[in-house]
């Protein structure tokens, strides 16, 4: 009877709960790294759409620009999207991952502007260090959304170093003074909050308030339920006080 209680009180006290795995939905499947879903599958597209674009964009630079910070920011685009291009590829491969083989329409129309402008003329700088700030800064705001919200790790980690290749970029492209930022259009006005007397205080949680007849769910997902615990804790009671009064016992009958 006494092995029996211990044997109970054991598997009671060390089962491990058990967790459930979130259903995401179709559109999303289980990798390695976590689940992956429309949002990485998107932001590996559009990396290798801006890579189609911006590394020709950076080598016109380097030939048809006589200004020296042009030639910098060109530099900048040719080798920051090498980087990017190989690692886009192979984060593709891994994933299962179509991406694309050339740019689209919009970037395209880019292009033949700069090839249109006059080789080593201000017109060239103005329409290569506008249009790709402009672009860069749609890409930016889109990389931090996927990386604040994505649970797949190894996106989660080429998102970041998307985005330290990106606001290089921009950084190099603010720097050779040709970037209109009174084209709203293009670059949209910045909305800066009010400032505030005191710092904000982070909400409080509400209590949650849980009808009983969600008990048994509650013990599905969550493992061992707290009735079960009680049970336990009472096994473990029950078995001290009757090894204690067993042990008295013998000591009675035999002194």
């Amino acid at each position: 009877m006494r092995t029996l209680l211990i044997t109970l009180l054991v598997i009671l006290m060390g089962a491990p709960p058990a967790v459930a795995q979130p259903d995401f939905g179709p559109d999303y499947v289980q990798t390695q790294f976590g689940p992956m879903g429309p949002a990485g599958r998107d932001l590996l597209q559009k990396v290798a759409l801006a890579g189609l674009w911006e590394g020709p964009a950076g080598r016109m630079g380097l030939q048809k620009s006589a200004n020296p910070k042009v030639q910098e920011a060109s530099r900048h685009l040719v080798e920051g999207h090498a980087d990017l291009d190989r690692r886009t590829a192979e984060l593709a491969r891994t994933l299962n991952v179509q991406l694309p083989t050339r740019p689209n329409e919009a970037q395209q129309g880019w292009l033949n502007e700069m090839s249109a402008a006059p080789a080593r003329s201000t017109e060239f700088d103005k329409i290569f260090a506008n249009r790709l700030r402009a672009a860069h800064g749609v890409v930016y705001k889109f990389l931090a959304q996927v990386r604040t919200g994505t649970r797949n790790t190894a996106i989660r980690d080429y998102a970041k170093v998307c985005m330290d290749t990106v606001l290089d970029h921009m950084t190099v492209l603010e720097a050779t003074g040709m970037v209109d930022f009174n084209d709203t259009e293009a670059i949209p006005l910045a909305l800066v909050a009010q400032p505030s007397p005191a710092a904000p205080t982070p909400p409080r949680a509400a209590a949650k308030v849980v009808p009983q007849t969600a008990a048994p769910q509650r013990q599905k997902e969550g493992g061992v339920s707290d009735g079960l615990i009680g049970f336990a804790v009472l096994v473990a009671a029950g078995v001290a006080i009757w090894l204690w009064s067993g042990g008295r016992s013998s000591r009675r009958m035999h002194p």
